[in-house]
């Protein structure tokens, strides 16, 4: 089945900055070694983590190519593409090579909040013609839309190429219902960092993880052991990542995880603006629990 090779932990890549503010492809070859090397099932271009909005239509295309280069097929890579207007995101499916890629992320339209009904017909539209399979991401709170359930049990039972929901609602209940009437191959991924333990436990079967880009290991064997059902030791990791997972959106995303990066020495904590570095109190705190979980190990 297609969408197997999804299940577990993706990373949601960020994009790594040079204090004036240019991609660094240096700290981003670090990163890719880092999470690579320590066991991510697979990688995830071009989202929110990635300051998506941020980017150059020419950086965007440089991240991809030099994310594929660097990759060499070793694990699938997902690549972002979505908008709040139909006919452009079709546009860029057309134009887009995907040779290398594996899957589209694709978000609820934003700002112009869809009904359900809507947004069954932007996904549809967009399934029609993708080459790839489609995995949709359902994030309100940055949408401003919620896709409820049923909205994505029709896309799931209705378009064979429409896999998986990164499901980041924060609605348990929601979940839970999607994962009980959804088919069988259908994946629903974690988009709560914090909830994903009590999701795979409930019967999700991964999560595409912001805290993967500085603890992969972690929070990979936490992921894998709530998938074969070794549910203490999965609880036993998540409360060893929760405090962090907590902390590394206090200030925004990626601003906390570039951050915890930064500490850990794998990337600078530039952000473009918008977005601005977490505040000094919660950097020395971040510290602090990095320093601490690091003892543990």
């Amino acid at each position: 089945m297609q969408s197997k090779k999804f299940e577990g932990t993706g990373v949601a890549l960020v994009t790594p900055f040079r204090k004036d503010g240019s991609v660094d492809f240096k700290a981003f070859e670090k990163l890719l070694d880092h999470v690579i090397n320590d066991g991510v099932d697979y990688l995830v271009a071009l989202g929110t983590t990635s300051e998506y909005p941020a980017l150059t239509t020419d950086e965007r295309e440089a991240v991809v190519s030099f994310i594929t280069e660097k990759n060499q097929r070793k694990l699938p890579l997902v690549m972002g593409i979505g908008g709040n207007s139909t006919s452009e995101v079709v546009k860029q499916i057309q134009k887009t090579d995907f040779t290398q890629i594996d899957a589209i992320l694709s978000v609820v339209p934003y700002y112009n909040k869809p009904s359900q009904k809507g947004i069954i017909q932007h996904f549809t539209n967009i399934a029609s013609v993708s080459p790839v399979p489609i995995i949709l991401y359902n994030v309100p709170g940055r949408t401003g839309k919620n896709m409820e359930a049923d909205t994505v049990l029709y896309l799931a039972h209705n378009n064979d190429n429409i896999i998986g929901l990164k499901e980041a609602a924060g609605d348990m209940v929601q979940a839970m219902e999607i994962i009980k009437k959804k088919p069988n191959d259908f994946l629903v991924l974690s988009g709560e960092d914090v909830l994903t333990m009590p999701l795979v436990a409930a019967g999700a079967n991964g999560v595409i993880s912001v805290t993967a880009n500085a603890y992969p290991q972690t929070y990979c064997k936490m992921v894998r052991a709530g998938l074969d059902g070794n549910i203490a030791e999965s609880r036993k990791l998540h409360y060893e990542l929760l405090q962090f997972s907590e902390m590394i959106f206090e200030d925004g995303n990626p601003s906390g995880i570039k951050a915890a990066l930064q500490i850990k020495d794998i990337t600078q904590s530039a952000v473009r603006s918008p977005l601005t570095t977490i505040s000094r109190s919660l950097y020395g705190k971040l510290d602090n629990e990095i320093k601490q979980i690091n003892r543990k190990k």
